[in-house]
């Protein structure tokens, strides 16, 4: 199946376009094939009818019956804990919101701030590489050791050894 995202009753879904602007809602009832019944309690979306062109959807989905009072959407909306999932597509929206109102000196800060983490983080992974070769160069230095002995024993008792073959 190419979709994964589906208009069905419970979909969180974004509004693009309108009075709500930039806001959530979820999904309560399918109108028509142009228009939804949504109601978003916890956003400040009242329960209204809306395009489907002026939604984008998202990957979450409530459980609750078809046409349920906004009651019974505002509790499976706290159960979901969907205001405290950070990767979401309107959490990106607001970080970019942020980001456009940043001013000169929020810029020099942030940009200090990734300078002084990519620091820690390189020499971290430059500690870690060092590290690795070490316990590497080690590890084939007991290798050839073993060899060697091998090869000794082999000359005196002239039958093959377990560790070479």
């Amino acid at each position: 199946m190419p979709f994964k995202r589906f208009v069905q009753t419970g979909r969180v879904a974004y509004i693009s376009d309108g009075r709500y602007k930039g806001k959530l809602c979820a999904i309560v009832d399918v109108i028509n094939q142009t228009r939804a019944l949504v109601d978003g309690p916890e956003t400040g979306v009242p329960r209204s009818g809306i395009r489907l062109n002026q939604l984008h959807l998202t990957k979450f989905r409530l459980r609750f019956p078809f046409t349920a009072s906004t009651r019974v959407v505002r509790k499976a909306w706290k159960d979901d804990k969907l205001d405290e999932s950070g990767k979401s597509m309107w959490a990106k929206v607001e970080a970019k919101k942020k980001r456009l109102a940043l001013t000169d000196f929020d810029r020099f800060k942030l940009r200090h701030a990734r300078q002084v983490r990519n620091k820690l983080r390189t020499s971290a992974f430059l500690y870690l590489k060092k590290k690795a070769k070490k316990d590497a160069a080690a590890k084939n230095q007991r290798r050839k050791w073993k060899e060697v002995s091998c090869t000794k024993k082999r000359q005196r008792r002239s039958e093959f050894c377990n560790y070479c073959f």
